[in-house]
């Protein structure tokens, strides 16, 4: 199966970006709180799009992502405003990306690299671009044109066509256990990136590569 790989696709956030870094920012702005803010911000911005495609409601990752932020100021009964909310969603289009992200892609430039994130076009073009990361993906693709968050398998079905290969030609990578047993369901190989040494989830759908970091992705190389 390693040698059928035709489309390395990587999910963004916590994958090849540190979602976890907005901490910072956070704590800037609201000092003693940014942990707990960083924390709920990105919890309920998972569990909102989940909601969302549960109920039938959709709204992009954006305008979840703001949602979620109101939600994670209310919690801790902070203060906010439309200029402390902006600046830490325009820091969301400058995260900072793990230490090896950008080396590992470019060994691996000569591969069919596609980035494949729940997050909306006006979130994920801006983030790749600030990263220095547009020369080295042959798409960009968001869930946003088809309106189906991931895991769905209409999100997978969508990547797909525009790969125009076969589902098991694709190792999708994430660091997120529920979007790689998505993509497992769905028929895609899957490697896990593990960075927070959890367990496998309890859903069937055991990864077929795990590593604690995307450098393991260099045996393709």
């Amino acid at each position: 199966m390693e040698n059928s790989i035709k489309a390395f696709v990587f999910d963004v956030y916590g994958t090849l970006f540190d979602v976890t870094a907005i901490k910072k920012e956070c704590e800037e702005l609201y000092p003693g709180y940014g942990e707990k803010i960083s924390q709920t911000w990105r919890s309920k911005q998972v569990e909102y799009f989940m909601l969302r495609q549960l109920m039938g409601n959709y709204d992009t990752l954006y305008a979840i992502t703001h949602d979620a932020l109101k939600y994670a100021l209310n919690e801790n009964d902070l203060q906010t405003s439309k200029e402390n909310e902006q600046k830490l969603l325009d820091a969301y289009l400058h995260l900072p990306l793990y230490s090896e992200s950008k080396e590992v892609l470019t060994q691996l430039k000569d591969k069919n690299l596609v980035v494949f994130s729940n997050g909306s076009h006006d979130m994920l073009d801006p983030l790749v671009k600030n990263a220095g990361l547009e020369e080295l993906f042959d798409q960009v693709l968001s869930i946003d044109d088809v309106k189906q968050f991931k895991p769905t398998p209409a999100s997978y079905q969508y990547a797909l066509k525009q790969l125009g290969i076969e589902s098991h030609e694709v190792l999708f990578m994430s660091s997120n256990g529920w979007d790689v047993s998505g993509a497992k369901s769905f028929g895609f190989q899957t490697a896990w990136i593990n960075r927070k040494g959890m367990p496998v989830e309890e859903l069937d759908l055991e990864p077929d590569y795990i590593f604690d970091d995307l450098n393991g992705l260099l045996k393709w190389k």
